[in-house]
């Protein structure tokens, strides 16, 4: 499964969000994403795959930074190895 948003913020509006996402990974248990008015808790394992890239859209008049990470998830169903998403509002 998938949970994706799209939103448009201020610099300041999104780097409290990045450095509350570092904080939960520096104490090692579960991470929350919140988007929008869904939540999803995902258990990041070591090791984790960073991958960090800059791209430009001269077409579209676009320029971005994208960080994903990725890691391996033990699961012995479909079940357990999918998102669990909850609707947190309207």
């Amino acid at each position: 499964g998938e949970l994706e948003t799209e939103a448009q913020n201020t610099r300041g509006e999104v780097a409290p969000y990045r450095r509350q996402l570092a904080d939960q990974l520096d104490e090692g248990g579960a991470v929350t994403l919140e988007l929008g008015n869904q939540r999803v808790e995902l258990g990041p394992a070591d090791p984790i795959t960073f991958k960090l890239e800059g791209e430009s859209d001269w077409t579209e008049g676009t320029t971005g930074i994208e960080f994903e990470l990725v890691w391996r998830q033990e699961a012995q169903t479909a079940e357990e190895g999918s998102l669990n998403i909850e609707q947190t509002g309207p």
